[in-house]
């Protein structure tokens, strides 16, 4: 019975069970071994095997020690949260008195105190060790006050100012942007003590902004001189003998379709009517793999990079300008070699055949969305035929694709209107228009066929080490919280157990339009599971596709140059490997990583440019959407523009508040007037600061 026990508890790691469920479980029926069954629970807990609340048992997953280590994150109040290294174990609560001298995202080890059982089911714990420091230098505004220097870092979460000796401030002034390094953080009930490394400049410029948002994400804004060297020796003249080897497109209307501010153009479109009444759609690739090849300082620092990062108004691109501007963009009236994924296409939308081919293009038109929109509205413009054809197929494709699973999330994009001196004017949300999935729709067209092409069994026998585009099942918890939320706003939504991907596009529809859709969106986005890249394909569960990689931007995504590079290996080589697993493997998490680091670097932008806009907006009023509640203050998204600010609890006037974790809510304590995610308040802008990426409001009754 007892090897019967602790194979159940290695099994269920996460599962507190009482002794009568478990006897059920094991099948005991008689007293006796119900007894027996009991004792042996108490003798695993004294042997420190389980651990015991109340009465029931759980598989103690800490080590003898009680020690655990993992990530810390620390919150505007002041207390954090750590992380662990091993998953089946539950966040782990620290008080700001038992911080020790941890910076937020440092690698910690914590001694494990007691259960909260105020909070829910955290862990309570001491940071007894920093492990690993996540940042050796941090970025920050000088400031002085009497004779003492001190270094408030940009990082909110950053809980303690860097003081600097008069003697180690390198130049610096009061209200410099500086990098202060060599930090030593000795004492808690003392300030950290730094040195500043380098001087950037007068802060609250945009220049001064991208160079920090680089620094405090690690972003390489420039290019090693050998990197720059490698890409000017390529040549944009296409011999004989490499044309020879191409389909030639180039005299067919091809065309590309973009954003108006679009710097690179790596996906074209060409549509024709075949003799047997089909359509022959391609879909044109920029072949980046035929200039960028392994092992050069071009492909190393690619690879480095992971991926452009688009921060507003400034772009750090993967490949140098004379690669990612010029030879490799498909410009209008230029010949550029490109990787296609030729479908054949019945009238009626069914996909019956495909070719991947290396070809030559020579666009014809550049369109942005909008002049696309005009031509799919009105039925007139330039090559209005094709575009008409295109964007019929794409209904059909984007129809289908729905039917089959694929969720419609809505992820709003903020656009800022830039004065020549980078400063935003006006900020408004994007629409999303048919024209815009047009597109949409034949590059996850394309990356699906790629990715059966390799990865289907039957295709190969046995299947290739390949980089595919994955996105696992979302956490049961976190849904089963998104399902609460969503039934608490008042709308009806099946249990976590029978939900289905068409039943959360039939949700998204309902709340179209409505203020707290952007925020159903966030939430339901976040529940879900993060898409990463991997040489294990388990499908894509949030698009509903069994095969998906990334092949359709190779200028911006170091995924789609490798998937290039693998897919014409494959198809000339047969299964000779280019790359192991395990350098696949390598590279999929590296770049997965720079993907992860790049949105936050993309977020923080786009926070800094509305934080900018605000400042001079203090006193105006605006509708939001209460988008966060905890027990300091309530956080409102505005509807206009989507930045998000707080309103402290001391501003809540005329009633004492108390925060409801399980309902999202702060309630007065006489009025019981409640606050609740989701709500729609009027408020008004009372206080920004730029430095501390920090946005106040109060609220008007």
């Amino acid at each position: 019975m007892k090897q019967k026990l602790i194979a159940f508890f290695k099994k269920h790691p996460g599962r507190a069970v009482k002794a009568r469920d478990l006897a059920k479980r094991l099948d005991i029926t008689s007293e006796h071994e119900y007894s027996s069954l009991k004792a042996l629970l108490f003798s695993l807990y004294e042997e420190g095997f389980l651990l015991r609340e109340g009465k029931r048992y759980t598989l103690n997953l800490f080590p003898a020690e009680n020690l655990v280590t993992g990530k810390l994150e620390i919150t505007r109040g002041g207390f954090g949260f750590v992380r662990p290294d091993n998953s089946r174990i539950n966040d782990i609560y620290i008080s700001g008195s038992n911080l020790g001298t941890a910076f937020n995202g440092d690698k910690v080890e914590v001694s494990i105190l007691a259960v909260r059982r105020s909070r829910g089911k955290n862990l309570e714990g001491q940071i007894t060790n920093i492990v690993q420091r996540k940042y050796n230098e941090l970025i920050g505004t000088l400031d002085k006050m009497r004779s003492l220097y001190f270094v408030k870092p940009d990082i909110m979460e950053i809980h303690k100012d860097i003081y600097v000796l008069e003697n180690n401030l390198k130049g610096a002034k009061k209200g410099d942007k500086v990098i202060v390094g060599n930090i030593v953080w000795e004492s808690p009930a003392l300030n950290p003590e730094g040195e500043i490394i380098e001087v950037l400049g007068k802060a609250n410029t945009p220049e001064i902004e991208l160079i920090s948002i680089a620094k405090e994400f690690n972003l390489p804004y420039k290019f090693e001189d050998k990197t720059l060297s490698e890409a000017e020796l390529i040549s944009d003249l296409i011999p004989e003998s490499e044309l020879a080897k191409r389909i030639d497109y180039r005299d067919k209307t091809v065309m590309t379709i973009d954003p108006d501010d679009a710097k690179d153009y790596d996906d074209a479109l060409s549509v024709e009517r075949l003799e047997n009444r089909n359509y022959s759609v391609g879909i044109h690739i920029a072949d980046v793999s035929h200039y960028v090849t392994p092992n050069t300082n071009l492909d190393k620092e690619a690879k480095e990079r992971g991926n452009s990062v688009y921060l507003v108004g400034k772009v750090i691109p993967m490949l140098p300008e004379q690669l990612s501007n010029n030879i490799c963009s498909l410009v209008p009236n230029q010949d550029r070699l490109t990787y296609t994924v030729i479908i054949e296409i019945t009238p009626r939308g069914k996909v019956v055949d495909h070719k991947i081919a290396k070809t030559i293009i020579n666009s014809k038109r550049r369109f942005t969305y909008d002049e696309v929109q005009d031509i799919i509205d009105s039925g007139k413009g330039d090559f209005f035929k094709d575009v008409l054809q295109l964007h019929k197929f794409a209904v059909i494709l984007r129809n289908k694709r729905m039917k089959e699973g694929s969720i419609n999330f809505f992820s709003p994009e903020i656009k800022f209107e830039l004065n020549d001196e980078g400063i935003p004017v006006r900020i408004y949300q994007k629409q999303i228009k048919p024209s815009n999935n047009l597109v949409e729709e034949f590059m996850l067209l394309a990356n699906q066929i790629v990715s059966k092409e390799v990865g289907f069994p039957k295709t190969h026998g046995v299947i290739p080490p390949f980089v595919y585009r994955i996105h696992d099942r979302p956490d049961p918890e976190k849904m089963m919280d998104f399902v609460k939320f969503v039934k608490s706003l008042g709308y009806t939504i099946p249990s976590v157990d029978s939900l289905t991907n068409i039943q959360i596009n039939a949700l998204m529809d309902k709340v179209k339009g409505k203020p707290e859709e952007t925020l159903i969106n966030e939430l339901a986005i976040r529940s879900m599971a993060k898409a990463i890249y991997s040489p294990d394909n388990i499908g894509h569960y949030g698009l509903g596709f069994s095969y998906y990689s990334h092949f359709t931007s190779p200028i911006r995504r170091y995924a789609d140059l490798i998937v290039h590079r693998l897919l014409f290996h494959y198809t000339n080589h047969g299964k000779k490997k280019l790359y192991t697993y395990d350098l696949l493997k390598e590279t999929s998490e590296h770049i997965s990583f720079t993907e992860r680091n790049a949105v936050e670097a993309e977020r923080l932008s786009v926070k800094m440019k509305q934080i900018s806009y605000l400042r001079n907006h203090i006193g105006d009023e605006f509708e939001g959407v209460i988008s966060g509640v905890t027990y300091f203050g309530i956080f409102i998204k505005i509807i206009e523009n989507l930045a998000e600010g707080l309103i402290h609890l001391r501003d809540l006037e005329g009633d004492f508040y108390v925060f409801d974790e399980k309902n999202y809510s702060l309630i007065g304590r006489k009025t019981k007037r409640t606050f609740r995610l989701g709500d729609k308040l009027n408020v008004k802008l009372v206080r920004v600061d730029y430095d501390r990426s920090q946005i106040d409001f109060t609220l008007i009754d």
